[in-house]
């Protein structure tokens, strides 16, 4: 039966479930591992320490859009009256209005303290107003299987007769001359997800070019999946008054389900910063693990004790009271800057997410062949002392295998590029404004089933922008 499970991440750059993107100064500029600035904090922590004495203050926001469209092309398809194609194409719209996120330094010689909150996973909604394509293959083919059942589509149409006021054996005689024409689904899929981070730590300068820091990063996971899926036949039947074409709802097949879940976690953040000279500088940060098991409060409403027992193995996920495991991975980042000149600096960064060793709900990890790599490459240059402009390039690579791969939740591989300026108001105030877009690979899966091929390919569009204010005091 069809899954009701759904991932309303609003993919921002990083893992599967980390969002690497914090402020508007990684929008303009991907690669932050390796710079020394109030807004690198996150990436490079350790950088901290080298900023001036005192206070510092950076507010940011980014408004994300994304389309998440997937084709799927599957023999049974045909039998949908409302689109009679093998190939039908379900489309999810994905929005993040309004992605805050909140830096503070304060720096005393040697010692730095700072702390970081924001959206560190998920960030949007996603709503997919005709349901999924697994949800119509899985019901198309049960639909089709129970119509063939001998005295299943007779009795139906028996029942739904005397409903409209026929007595029992006019609507007997009616049914008998019905024609099964084929089925429809209204449906819908929609969720959130939310994983608020808060990030406590301090570092210090064992000497004048070289810097440690050791953090904690707390977080609250927050999501809501809700969906519903009611098919119906179409037929015809013969009456005295000639040929009627209708539709009856299946009202036992219906399946509902609203689902909340909650969870908190924490993660241990460790960096270095080596301040080599005027024109290198290079840093490493590496994040722990995150345990995280999502606790469930669901309402799931099913008519028919045989959907129920099909859709069971799916739904435990959901089901109320349950802890579901969804661990946020391990992070490598390691990055480094080169000034060439004081105006130009040239940015590169790697990271790596433990994915293999993240624990998820039913194993899934075990689906993955590979860690996902991410390689950065970004560079600024100081037009004027008001005006600094830059550009980066960043390429992501899954390693999700073709099982894990389906339209409940996926990831795509891709490439970004994001460029904006830095404009320094004051010796005090500066303002970030950036821009990015992702392209994604599209990826195409072909499943064997009962009753042929089916085929999904899935494609993202996906474009942010960003606003931020760093103040220093």
């Amino acid at each position: 039966m069809a899954a009701l499970s759904f991932v309303a991440a609003c993919a921002f750059a990083g893992g599967l479930l980390t969002n690497t993107n914090q402020n508007a100064a990684f929008v303009r500029n991907f690669a932050q591992e390796g710079k020394i600035d109030l807004t690198s904090i996150y990436a490079n922590p350790a950088g901290g320490a080298f900023l001036t004495n005192g206070w510092h203050l950076s507010l940011n926001t980014q408004t994300a859009f994304q389309e998440r469209n997937i084709e799927t092309t599957f023999p049974l398809f045909q039998y949908n009256t409302e689109n009679p194609n093998q190939t039908h194409l379900f489309e999810g719209q994905a929005t993040a209005p309004l992605v805050p996120s909140l830096t503070v330094s304060f720096n005393k010689d040697k010692w730095s303290l700072s702390a970081h909150l924001a959206i560190s996973g998920g960030g949007g909604k996603c709503e997919f107003d005709n349901g999924i394509g697994s949800f119509e293959a899985a019901y198309s083919g049960v639909i089709l299987q129970k119509m063939q059942t001998p005295g299943v589509f007779s009795g139906l149409l028996t029942q739904g007769l005397i409903a409209n006021g026929y007595d029992a054996a006019t609507a007997s005689a009616l049914a008998a001359t019905g024609q099964f024409k084929g089925y429809s689904i209204n449906s819908f899929m929609k969720g959130h997800s939310y994983h608020f981070g808060l990030q406590l730590g301090g570092t210090y300068k064992f000497v004048d070019n070289l810097s440690g820091y050791i953090g904690v990063r707390t977080l609250y996971a927050t999501a809501n999946y809700n969906g519903a899926v009611n098919p119906s036949i179409a037929y015809s039947l013969t009456t005295p008054q000639g040929a009627v074409n209708n539709t009856q709802p299946l009202n036992n097949y219906g399946i509902e389900l609203n689902c909340d879940q909650t969870g908190f976690g924490a993660a241990v953040v460790l960096g270095t910063d080596w301040k080599i000279n005027e024109h290198w500088n290079v840093a490493a940060k590496y994040e722990t693990p995150t345990k995280l098991n999502l606790k469930n409060k669901s309402e799931i409403n099913i008519a028919s004790d045989e959907v129920k027992a099909q859709a069971a193995p799916i739904l435990g996920q959901f089901e109320d009271g349950a802890k579901v495991r969804e661990d946020v991975p391990a992070l490598l980042a390691l990055g480094v800057q080169y000034s060439p000149i004081e105006k130009v600096r040239i940015d590169a960064a790697y990271h790596q997410f433990f994915d293999k060793a993240s624990k998820k709900y039913g194993d899934k990890q075990k689906l993955i062949d590979h860690n996902t790599h991410e390689f950065i490459l970004g560079a600024e240059y100081d037009i004027c002392k008001l005006i600094t402009i830059s550009g980066s390039w960043e390429i992501t690579r899954y390693g999700l295998s073709d099982a894990y791969m389906n339209d409940l939740s996926y990831s795509l591989s891709n490439n970004m590029v994001g460029g904006g300026v830095r404009i320094n108001a004051t010796d005090r105030l500066s303002i970030d404004l950036g821009y990015m877009r992702t392209f994604y690979n599209d990826r195409e899966v072909t499943t064997q089933t009962a009753v042929g091929l089916k085929t999904d390919i899935y494609s993202r569009k996906n474009h942010t922008f960003g606003i931020g204010f760093n103040l220093s005091l």
